[in-house]
């Protein structure tokens, strides 16, 4: 009976033991954010300003983004509405800017950003009005829904000429390493 008793607790304490190590060999959980795009125009969901639309300047809104995930090498931007034309029986998506191989570092894109001022390396491809650029909201019928897409990429790209929303998603499929979205709404005649 003095054996089991005396073997009962040093099998209880190697299994605390093994416990401990086990657990001490876990790398500790670093918490991650979530990759942002943010506009000081609008908020996630709010009213887009006429000036960035048809109805006003046509020009793009101002855009930052940070908590990019580690490994990216460059980003993509694609601004779309899935509720053209009517959002009442959507038939399609137009898509309003494609931008690619922007800067890891950029940090975002100023108000009316031009061609010739984007960040060194920085492409961009066909909106669905066949030109290159931004193109604001210009609803024909109720509200839509402006998707600001921001694809964080462990390469840069190759010069994909003038791509289409299609072929970029093409080139960038299986480099994703994250993806943000920045929704605003607009309704001409409403502002």
């Amino acid at each position: 009976m003095s054996i089991k008793t005396q073997s009962l607790p040093c099998a209880w304490l190697f299994t605390v033991l093994l416990s401990c190590a086990s657990h001490a060999a876990e790398p500790p959980k670093q918490e991650t954010q979530p990759m942002k795009i943010e506009s000081p125009a609008f908020s996630q969901r709010g009213e887009i300003p006429s000036r960035f639309t048809c109805d006003g300047s046509d020009v793009s809104p101002p855009l930052s983004w940070s908590e990019l995930p580690v490994g990216t090498k460059s980003l993509a931007l694609i601004v779309d509405d899935p509720d053209a034309p009517d959002p009442k029986a959507p038939k399609m998506t137009w898509v309003h800017w494609v931008i690619y191989n922007l800067p890891k570092d950029s940090g975002g894109l100023s108000e009316a950003v031009k061609t010739d001022s984007l960040p060194a390396g920085t492409k961009q491809g066909l909106n669905d009005w066949k030109r290159i650029g931004y193109g604001g909201p210009c609803p024909p019928i109720g509200q839509h829904r402006y998707f600001h897409k921001l694809y964080a990429l462990d390469i840069v790209l190759p010069d994909l000429g003038l791509p289409t929303k299609a072929k970029l998603e093409q080139a960038m499929q299986s480099h994703i390493l994250a993806k943000a979205e920045l929704v605003g709404v607009y309704q001409r005649g409403k502002q």
